[in-house]
């Protein structure tokens, strides 16, 4: 079966405003079984650990000198299910991470390091909806201790030193701020920071110390996200989840504001073709506008007005290139410091 994140999480999007919901209070539900990360079965990619559905995108793994430690976003979304946080022994949902992020969306980076992919108990689609997000925070501090635990696991037994790249969307960009937060800003690990690409949340410079955005394609050590919407129009929740947002032009990396189609790398659809100049954006304060991308299909996007799910896909190539510009630049600027 070929899953496409483009259709397959629009049609979650729609079906996860609904709020009716199965659910009592997080005290009254059972936990999860928690990971170990000394266990390969808690990963969905290693290095030695390539799934059939990212080979498929990526080819055959080949070693880098740096890392890329991904989380992937939201996709436990079943309104029937009670739990608050996401059973990862469930095969179902384990194929999900694979079949659906890992493929469409940590494969971008793919090319540029080493991935790391932990299966994680991530918090339900519903902590982010009313009345049901009173229980946002008990459920995201255990999405995030698992995190937290397979990024100091990937420490202290795969890293050796190399420079890292932090990648993730959605709820992984959650989970990857408060890790950089916690891990990186400010700290000697900042200088082993390639760059975190962490869309689909807002974040601005405030919410770190020192680690800031970067505006141009071969900056360094800080991070970029963005938030991606149909053309000429907002969301009913702009002000508070958009506006003031670090933008970042995720084609040319750098402050344009207006970017046409021509310097477009591609998007990643679901036959796993990249298609080239399929989209020009517009930066406005704290999203990206796109215009309808040109894939087979798209008559189906042209209804969608967010294209959240989409963060990552619709620039797949140019985050691809961009990602192995900045490790050649951050392995250059070592050689500088070094003499």
């Amino acid at each position: 079966m070929k899953y496409s994140i483009l259709p397959l999480l629009a049609v979650l999007l729609f079906s996860a405003c609904k709020t009716t919901y199965t659910t009592a209070s997080f005290e009254a539900t059972p936990l999860p079984g928690s990971p170990n990360y000394a266990d390969e079965r808690y990963w969905a990619v290693l290095p030695n650990q390539y799934p059939d559905a990212l080979t498929a995108i990526t080819g055959a793994f080949e070693e880098k000198d740096t890392d890329v430690f991904f989380v992937y976003p939201t996709l436990f979304t079943d309104k029937k299910d009670p739990a608050w946080n996401a059973d990862i022994h469930r095969e179902d949902l384990r194929e999900n991470v694979i079949n659906q992020s890992v493929k469409y969306q940590a494969s971008a980076f793919a090319a540029a390091g080493n991935l790391y992919v932990p299966f994680y108990r991530q918090s339900h689609y519903k902590i982010y909806v009313s009345p049901h997000n009173k229980e946002e925070e008990k459920s995201r501090t255990l999405a995030y201790s698992d995190v937290k635990a397979a990024f100091q696991y990937y420490l202290e037994h795969y890293n050796n030193g190399r420079p890292i790249i932090i990648a993730s969307h959605s709820q992984g960009s959650i989970m990857c701020g408060m890790l950089l937060q916690e891990f990186f800003d400010g700290t000697p690990l900042q200088k082993q920071l390639v760059a975190a690409y962490v869309p689909g949340i807002k974040y601005t410079d405030q919410d770190f110390k020192s680690l800031k955005k970067m505006e141009t394609p071969l900056a360094t050590g800080g991070y970029v996200s963005w938030n991606t919407y149909k053309r000429n129009h907002y969301p009913s929740n702009y002000d508070k989840w958009y506006k003031g947002g670090t933008t970042s032009n995720p084609i040319t990396w750098d402050a344009s504001d207006k970017t046409d189609a021509s310097l477009h790398l591609g998007v990643l659809n679901a036959d796993g073709k990249i298609y080239p100049k399929a989209l020009s954006i517009e930066r406005i304060d704290g999203m990206i506008w796109s215009t309808v991308p040109k894939i087979p299909k798209r008559f189906f996007l042209s209804f969608v007005k967010s294209y959240h799910f989409a963060d990552i896909n619709l620039f797949w190539k140019d985050i691809e290139k961009n990602a192995q510009d900045r490790v050649v630049a951050y392995r250059s600027k070592l050689r500088e410091d070094a003499r």
